[in-house]
Order: structure tokens, then C-alpha cells, then sequence
């Protein structure tokens, strides 16, 4: 459950943080699209083809997630059932291009596997079930942690949960809002906690920190002059 705003503090005090303000996410928000326009996150055709590039985005770009999602596309393994019928060996080989590729076919095979024994392949069933007992589930799958998890949720489910990712850290400890030891949950529940609960929201703020932390938040050099969240950098401090 998102956090309310005395439990925000308390996360932010736990921290060493300021509590006299909350997080202006709604500016921030404002301020990035009006600089970027949409996104239109997350590119793919199916609810399913999300799933499996939410799976091999692991550690990756998303240029090589692209391939392997074409080869997979030209072999007509897009859907539940045809990927759980097709040999590991050639799945593997197929998603080659994103890396580490015999353990995320592996994931794709436990996800479709799951997907069979909990919902009878429906991914119409599956994003039925109530977020918080669906999220249980998918982090009880191999090879699906929270970032994942929470993707395939929001992007093929239509879900309102927020993802977090390396950018979304980066950006919140240099404005000044959690601090390095801040947990995944904990930043997820801060966004979710000052920004208003909206699927189409919480999929164009996401995709839209992201470019933040590509095009100016870098890990090193960070274009804070140029950068359309430069402005706000003393307010969280």
C-alpha cells in the first residue's frame, strides 16, 4: 500500500532528510513532459510481448532486448504457449542478443509456466487478481524481482504501481529526497505516496525519469544546468 504522508516523513527522517517539504513529483512531472513530450512506454504489440521484454531488459539495453524480441517474433514464440512448448536450448539461442541469455530463457520459461499452472495461460485472468496478491505471485517466480515485477504490472496490466529503476534513485538522492540505503519499497512508496494514483501517470513519469537519467542525471558529468529538473535540485536538499 502507498505510504501517507506521516509515513513519507517518517521515510524521509529515517534518511536524514528534511521533513518540511514532500517531494513536488507533479512539477517535476510537468516540468520533464513539457520539455519531451510522451514517451508512448512500453513499445511492444502484446500485454505478453511486455512481459518478455520486461524479462530481458535484466541488465541491458533496450536496442539488444529489440533483437532478441525480433527473433522470437520470426519464429512465432509470442505467445504463452508456444514459448513453454519450445526447447530451452533453441529459446536460449533466440534471446541471445540480450545477454545472459540461458538464464533469462530460463525465466521465460518459469513465468509461462506460471502463467499455465496458476491461470490457464489467460494473462486476462492473471492481471484480474488484485495488485497486491498479483505482485506476491510474480516475485515468487523465478527470475522476477520488484523492478520486474512491478513493469509487468503496470505496463501489461494496466496496474496503478510505480516502477523504480537505477535512474529513479539516482534522481531522488541528488535532489536531495532518500538516501543511499533507501530500499527499493521505500522509493516506491514515496513517489506513490506525493503523486496522484493513475496508470497513464505513474507510465509517462516513469518513462520520462528514465530519460532524465540518460540525458542528464548521469552517474558521472551530470547536466544539471540543462537538465528540465535542474531547477528543483535545492529544493529536496
Amino acid at each position: 500500500m502507498p505510504c501517507g504522508r506521516e509515513d513519507t516523513r517518517a521515510a524521509v527522517r529515517a534518511h536524514g532528510q528534511s521533513t518540511k517539504t514532500a517531494p513536488p513529483f507533479s512539477e517535476y512531472y510537468d516540468s520533464i513532459f513539457e520539455a519531451l513530450g510522451p514517451q508512448h512506454w512500453w513499445p511492444a504489440h502484446t500485454p505478453f510481448e511486455v512481459i518478455v521484454g520486461a524479462i530481458l531488459t535484466q541488465s541491458t539495453a533496450w536496442t539488444n532486448v529489440e533483437r532478441a524480441i525480433a527473433n522470437l517474433r520470426q519464429a512465432k514464440l509470442l505467445s504463452p504457449g508456444a514459448m513453454e512448448r519450445v526447447p530451452l536450448a533453441r529459446l536460449a539461442r533466440l534471446v541471445r542478443p540480450s545477454g545472459y541469455f540461458r538464464q533469462k530463457a530460463k525465466k521465460l520459461k518459469a513465468f509461462v509456466l506460471f502463467l499455465r499452472e496458476e491461470y490457464g495461460r489467460s494473462l486476462t485472468r492473471m492481471f484480474r487478481t488484485p495488485t497486491a496478491e498479483l505482485r506476491e505471485k510474480l516475485l515468487a517466480v523465478h527470475g522476477i524481482g520488484r523492478e520486474t515485477a512491478d513493469s509487468i504490472l503496470l505496463y501489461a496490466g494496466a496496474h496503478p504501481i510505480f516502477v523504480v529503476d537505477a535512474y529513479t534513485k539516482r534522481i531522488l538522492m541528488r535532489h536531495g529526497w532518500v538516501g543511499p540505503k533507501a530500499s527499493y519499497e521505500e522509493m516506491r512508496e514515496l513517489v506513490e505516496g506525493n503523486f496522484p494514483r493513475d496508470v497513464a501517470r505513474y507510465n509517462e513519469l516513469h518513462a520520462l525519469l528514465v530519460q532524465v537519467g540518460k540525458n542528464w542525471c548521469r552517474p558521472r558529468e551530470a547536466r544539471c544546468t540543462e537538465c528540465p529538473l535542474g531547477r528543483f535540485l535545492e529544493n529536496g536538499r
